[in-house]
C-alpha cells in the first residue's frame, strides 16, 4: 500500500517495534513487528504466517503486560506485511476517575 493513500499522519519506526496480535477469544497469538502507526491504523510485518487465523477482529497487543492494546481488523495483505484498521468501540474517549482519557480499545 502506498503511503500517499493513508490519509492520516503516521509515525514510522526505523527498526520496528516488537508487538503481538491476539485473537479476541485468546485462542491464538502471533509475534509481529510494528512498522508504522497512525490514529486510524498500522502496518505490521508478520514473523509467522496468517493462514487459518480469523482476522475479522483481533487485538494488537503493544506491551508485554498486555495493558496497552488496540482492537483491529485486517485492511490489506502484501506478502509478509499487513495493514490493520483500529476499531473504535463506543466513541474514542472514556471517563475514568473524573478525568477524560483516550480509550485504548
Amino acid at each position: 500500500m502506498a503511503t500517499e493513500n493513508w490519509g492520516s499522519e503516521r509515525v514510522v519506526f526505523s527498526q520496528g517495534f516488537d508487538v503481538n496480535m491476539m485473537a479476541i477469544d485468546g485462542t491464538w497469538r502471533r509475534a509481529c513487528i510494528l512498522k508504522d502507526v497512525s490514529q486510524s491504523g498500522a502496518s505490521l510485518i508478520m514473523q509467522d504466517g496468517i493462514e487459518g487465523l480469523n482476522l475479522k477482529e483481533f487485538f494488537l497487543v503493544l506491551s508485554s503486560s498486555g495493558l496497552a492494546y488496540r482492537r483491529c481488523q485486517l485492511a490489506w495483505v502484501n506478502g509478509d506485511e499487513i495493514g490493520v484498521n483500529f476499531i473504535v468501540v463506543g466513541g474514542n474517549r472514556k471517563k475514568r476517575r473524573g478525568k477524560q482519557v483516550d480509550e485504548v480499545a
